[in-house]
Parts: structure tokens; C-alpha cells; sequence
């Protein structure tokens, strides 16, 4: 037994702001840019190169470079998805960069190589609020492609939790599922 006191964590009322946005299929990435405006691509796991890339998302931000500085100083995160990227695909025949953060952008203020997941819901937690979102996708495909019918699912973010959670289409429980 150690003498160090481990405290129990603080826990987030289940009742506070969840921002329900449409999951897409295509892999994770992130730009990071310092102040000196030198900017870097990555993955989920790590940085990328021209060199060791991940579908072209490396080279996208080095041909982007300067539009992709008006993100300003910071991390930004966000989904690569399109032509030959993830098993959706969305009919598209290019690439294209969604960011994740909704509460700093939209399509009035982000740069514009990029794009911004699709908001469907912005309000109190409420599980049948989230059933619909998902029930809207069902029925009137891709919020973030449109005429795309088969979309992957949706986001769940707890402001006060600062928790992520997903919901899929259409064996959410099915283990091996995304």
C-alpha cells in the first residue's frame, strides 16, 4: 500500500451539451501549425512525410500550405476522406479534409481546402435526439456528401465529460465494428 492519497475522479452530469455531428469513413489526420507557420501533417499515430504518407494527406497540406494557415497556431483535427480512403468512399473521385471541431468552425469561417463535419444535433444529452440523428441518416443519407446513401454513423461529444462517442451504422453493438 502506498502512502500517496489517489482521489476519486470528478464525474460529469450526464445532462449537459452533447454535439452530435456525422461520423465519416476515411482515416484520422491532423495538421499542426507552430508560430512560425511551419506546419506538420499527421495521423492518428503519428507524423507524417511526402515521403511516408498516409493516401496523400502529406502532400495535400504541403500543396495547401497556405490556405491551411489561416487554422492559425494549434492542432487541428480532423477526417481524410474520399477516393480510395476508408470503405465508403462517398462516391467522390477526389480526397477531401473534414475538421472535427465545431465549435471553432463552420463553412463561413474555415479555410476553404477545408471542410467541417455536418452538426446534427447541438443540445441537452437526449438518446432519442440521437436515435434521430441516426435515423435521419438512415433515411436521408450523408449530411456531409449529399446523395450518399449509406453513412456511417455519428458522433457524440459531452462538453462537460470532454468525451468522444460514436454510434454506427448498422450493427452499433456488433463487436469488430467501427
Amino acid at each position: 500500500m502506498s502512502d500517496e492519497f489517489v482521489a476519486f475522479p470528478k464525474i460529469a452530469r450526464l445532462s449537459r451539451q452533447v454535439i452530435v455531428t456525422e461520423k465519416i469513413d476515411g482515416t484520422n489526420a491532423c495538421i499542426a501549425i507552430n508560430e512560425q507557420g511551419h506546419i506538420r501533417a499527421g495521423s492518428r499515430s503519428q507524423w507524417l512525410t511526402v515521403e511516408n504518407d498516409n493516401y496523400g494527406f502529406a502532400a495535400w497540406v504541403a500543396a495547401n500550405h497556405n490556405a491551411l494557415l489561416e487554422l492559425g497556431v494549434g492542432t487541428h483535427h480532423g477526417e481524410w476522406f474520399g477516393h480510395r480512403v476508408g470503405k465508403r468512399q462517398y462516391g467522390l473521385n477526389e480526397r477531401r479534409f473534414a475538421l472535427f471541431n465545431t465549435s471553432r468552425w463552420n463553412d463561413a469561417n474555415r479555410p476553404a481546402c477545408c471542410e467541417v463535419v455536418p452538426v446534427l444535433y447541438d443540445g441537452i444529452f437526449d438518446t432519442a435526439k440521437i436515435d434521430a440523428c441516426l435515423e435521419d441518416l438512415r433515411l436521408n443519407g450523408s449530411r456531409m456528401v449529399a446523395g450518399f446513401m449509406q453513412p456511417e454513423g455519428v458522433i457524440i461529444y459531452h462538453t462537460a465529460a470532454n468525451s468522444f462517442f460514436k454510434k454506427t451504422m448498422p450493427n452499433d453493438g456488433a463487436k469488430g465494428k467501427t
